[in-house]
């Protein structure tokens, strides 16, 4: 795909609107656009389309304008909108697209890269970069920048410490199945419970990320990368909520260890998947080392993946303590919106904005400022 015709179809734009797939942060996005005066379309699969139609487009209650949304656009599949009728249409709208991570799990990467000739507000080429299979994937860029990473291990006999496991589920491959192994043995031991009971397959398993268990509070770092000032903000933090691990961390020490036989039998499964978020802060004295790693991880970017991040992403981790004080460790990078909308209840943006900034708002205000300036080419790929 040629990013010059891209950028030259971005700069025609005279009224440009907002677009996003109807999933992850749609409302976010939506929300964003109707702050700054644009217009949002959210493009929904036919049967996911009722959160955003029945509650949030826009109408009159109570004499007050109420929703978030202007337009839906119902396609048979998400996938759909990589075909020519949907191009067409959100060419037509002046559509600006922002990407999140159902966009690249329900479309592809082959389809975002090659075939959706709309204006994607980010990286198009950096999205593939979150999987650990690309070559200058994320562990490379944040290698090449000098961010701090855990250690890994190419092979699970090289395993000498705790150890997370990172692996594809068999039916949902975008989504990860975790077990923990302090060594080779345990390795095998929880790798053929998931086997046998249909979690993850082989071919998941031999292409695992075999990664060292960070032990330190986990935070997750957002920031935007802002083309039009040159800028690296830090628009909030947050936490996950995951399940089923957060019910099991709340539940009594002596009625875990009740059900410490029903996970080593692999009747019960510890499982990690991410449901939700806390907005949270940070210590300040911690965060001149976080806008470091925003700046380094974004300036290797610009350099492997040229023009380098345009918009939100995000770098998650943990701070650990170590004996020359509390320092943070990455383990997972979004290269896209990262999908928690608590951010704006830290006080982050309001410390450099004056106000509680969503990522969709400063989304909606690069977009205005850079139609104003006429340099609505410089933020889309």
């Amino acid at each position: 795909m040629d990013r010059n015709e891209i950028c030259k179809l971005a700069a025609s734009y005279k009224s440009p609107c907002v677009a996003v797939l109807g999933s992850h942060s749609a409302l976010d996005i939506s929300s964003g656009a109707r702050d700054e005066g644009l217009r949002s379309i959210v493009v929904c699969q036919k049967g996911r389309e009722l959160t955003y139609k029945k509650y949030f487009t826009k109408r009159k209650m109570l004499g007050r304008d109420a929703g978030s949304i202007d337009e839906l656009m119902l396609l048979e599949k998400f996938s759909d909108i990589a075909k020519k009728p949907a191009i067409e249409k959100l060419q037509k709208a002046q559509a600006l697209f922002v990407p999140h991570r159902s966009f690249s799990v329900y479309v592809g990467y082959d389809a975002i890269e090659n075939d959706f000739t709309v204006p994607i507000f980010g990286n198009r080429n950096l999205l593939r970069a979150e999987e650990r299979n690309t070559p200058k994937n994320q562990h490379y860029l944040l290698q090449k920048a000098g961010v701090r990473v855990p250690k890994t291990f190419s092979k699970p006999e090289q395993i000498d410490r705790l150890v997370i496991v990172k692996t594809p589920e068999a039916k949902r491959t975008y989504e990860r199945a975790f077990f923990f192994a302090s060594n080779y043995e345990t390795y095998k031991e929880e790798s053929e419970k998931l086997l046998k009971n249909g979690t993850i397959t082989q071919d998941g398993l031999k292409n695992a990320l075999i990664e060292e268990f960070v032990l330190g509070a986990q935070f997750n770092f957002n920031y935007f990368a802002s083309p039009l000032t040159g800028e690296i903000e830090l628009l909030g933090i947050d936490t996950r909520r995951q399940t089923n691990l957060d019910g099991l961390l709340r539940l009594p020490a002596y009625e875990q260890n009740k059900l410490g036989t029903a996970v080593q039998s692999g009747a019960l499964r510890i499982n990690n998947i991410e449901v939700g978020h806390i907005a949270c802060t940070l210590r300040e004295s911690l965060l001149d080392s976080v806008y470091e790693m925003g700046e380094k991880f974004a300036a290797t970017c610009k350099k492997e993946y040229a023009p380098g991040l345009i918009g939100p992403f995000a770098l998650q981790g943990a701070i650990t303590s170590e004996e020359n004080g509390e320092k943070p460790v990455i383990f997972d990078v979004s290269f896209r919106v990262p999908g928690s909308p608590g951010t704006r209840f830290t006080p982050y943006s309001a410390y450099l904005w004056g106000e509680n900034m969503s990522v969709g708002k400063r989304i909606a205000i690069e977009i205005k400022e850079a139609a104003k300036a006429k340099r609505l080419g410089e933020i889309v790929t």
